[in-house]
C-alpha cells in the first residue's frame, strides 16, 4: 500500500504572523531560528530553536506556561516531521514525550486561543505516525502498525485514509474482526473502491458471516454498479449457496463481461438447469463444452439433462434425447474413465436403452471401483 502524505502548507511559515505570542521577547530566539530554518533548509537552526525551547522551561511556573510548552511542541513536532532520518540525534522518546506534551495542551481550558497552532503540531505528528505504522508494515509488524495508525487517526480525525491504514494493518495483523468494521465504514464514504468492498467481503466470509459479506457486495454493487469483480463475488456466493433464484438476474451480465469463460458459462448452465430452464441450460452446456474442451463437468451436466428430458417424456418420444444423454456422459467417462457418478449414470441409461452389453461393462466397472 502507498500512503498519502498530510501536506502543510503552513510549514513553519506562518511562526511570525499567526503565532498569538510570536512577538514576546523570551520565544524570539525561538522565532528567529524557525524562520531561518525555513529560509535556509538548514537543520542545525531547528536543533538551536530546540535549544532555546528547552531554556524556557525552568521553574514549576514554566511547566504550566501554555505558550513555552505549545513553542516546545511545535519545535518538536516540526523535527520528528522535518527529520525523518534523525539526522539531529534526537532521543528515541521524543515522539512520545511530544505526543503527551501535545495531549496534556489540548486538555488546557485557554488552548482555544491558540488552535491553529496546537493544530500544526498535531498535523506534524499525524504524518510521523503514518510513517512509522508504513515503517512497522514494510517490517511486517502489523499490530504496531495499527497502533501507529490509530495514533495517527486521533491527531488528523478528518483524515478518512487514514482509517483504510487501520483496516489494512488489522486484516494483517488477523483482527479480522475490527479490520471487517472499518472496511465496513469505509463504504460509508463516496470515496469507496473496489479493493475495500471486495476485502470486506472476504474478511466477513473468513469469519463464516456470509449474510454480511451479501450485504457487503450488495452494497458495493449499488455504489459501482459496473464493477465485474463484485458482480462475480455476489454470484460466487449465491452460487455456493445453491440460491439460483437470486443467481439467476446476475447471468446475463456475468455473461456479456465473461463471454469466453467456460467457468462462467458453466456456473450460467447449471443456474439455468436447476431451474428447469432446458433449453437455457443446454445451450450454455454446449458453450462450456466448446471454451473448455476436455471438462469432465459439463459433458457430465449435459448428459444428464438429457436423461432427464428423457425420463419425464412419454415413451417413444423420449429416444432422441435417451441417445443425446448416452453420447455426453460416455464422452464424460472418456474424460475421467473412474468417475463412479458417471458410471452410475450411463448404467441407468443403458438400462432404459436395453443396452445389455454395454451394461454389463460398466456393472463390472462399478464393482471394481466400490468393491461389491
Amino acid at each position: 500500500m502507498h500512503y498519502r502524505k498530510i501536506f502543510l502548507t503552513v510549514l513553519i511559515s506562518f511562526v511570525t504572523t499567526t503565532f498569538a505570542f510570536a512577538q514576546k521577547e523570551a520565544l524570539k530566539v525561538v522565532v528567529n531560528n524557525l524562520a531561518f530554518y525555513k529560509q535556509k533548509g538548514d537543520l542545525k537552526y531547528l536543533a538551536s530553536a530546540k535549544k532555546s525551547a528547552d531554556s524556557l522551561i525552568i521553574t514549576k511556573s514554566d511547566t504550566a506556561d501554555i505558550e513555552k510548552n505549545l513553542y516546545r511542541a511545535i519545535v518538536n513536532s516540526s523535527i520528528l516531521y522535518v527529520d525523518s532520518l534523525n539526522k539531529l540525534g534526537m532521543p528515541a522518546d521524543l515522539l512520545p514525550q511530544t505526543s503527551q506534551l501535545v495531549d496534556k495542551l489540548s486538555g488546557k481550558g485557554k488552548i482555544f486561543r491558540y488552535q491553529s497552532e496546537l493544530d500544526y503540531s498535531k498535523r506534524c505528528l499525524a504524518n510521523v505516525y503514518i510513517r512509522k505504522g508504513f515503517e512497522f508494515v514494510n517490517n511486517s509488524d502489523f499490530n504496531n502498525a495499527k497502533t501507529s495508525f490509530e495514533n495517527a487517526k486521533k491527531y488528523a480525525p478528518g483524515m478518512n485514509q487514514i482509517n483504510t491504514y487501520i483496516a489494512f494493518a488489522n486484516n494483517k495483523a488477523g483482527n479480522l474482526q475490527d479490520a471487517a468494521k472499518y472496511y465496513s465504514n469505509l463504504l460509508k464514504t463516496d470515496s469507496a473502491k473496489t479493493e475495500y468492498i471486495e476485502t470486506a467481503s472476504n474478511i466477513y466470509k473468513a469469519l463464516g458471516d456470509t449474510a454480511k459479506a451479501l450485504q457487503i457486495l450488495q452494497k458495493g454493487r449499488k455504489l459501482l454498479p459496473n464493477d465485474r469483480f463484485l458482480l462475480l463475488d455476489e454470484a460466487n456466493i449465491y452460487n455456493n449457496k445453491k440460491n439460483y433464484k437470486a443467481l439467476e438476474p446476475l447471468i446475463p451480465p456475468l455473461l456479456d463481461i465473461n463471454a469466453n469463460n467456460a467457468d462462467i458459462a458453466f456456473v450460467a448452465a447449471a443456474c439455468y438447469d436447476h431451474l428447469n430452464k432446458f433449453d437455457l441450460a443446454e445451450s450454455l452446456y454446449l458453450r462450456a463444452i466448446e471454451l473448455g474442451g476436455t471438462d469432465f463437468d459439463p459433458a457430465f451436466n449435459l448428459g444428464l439433462l438429457y436423461f432427464k428430458q428423457s425420463v419425464s417424456k412419454k415413451e417413444g418420444s423420449d429416444i432422441q434425447d435417451l441417445g443425446r444423454a448416452i453420447q455426453w456422459l460416455e464422452k464424460a467417462n472418456e474424460i475421467s474413465p473412474n468417475n463412479v457418478k458417471s458410471l452410475q449414470a450411463l448404467q441407468l441409461a443403458y438400462q432404459k436403452s436395453d443396452n445389455l452389453d454395454m451394461l454389463e461393462r460398466v456393472n463390472n466397472k462399478l464393482k471394481q471401483l466400490t468393491n461389491q
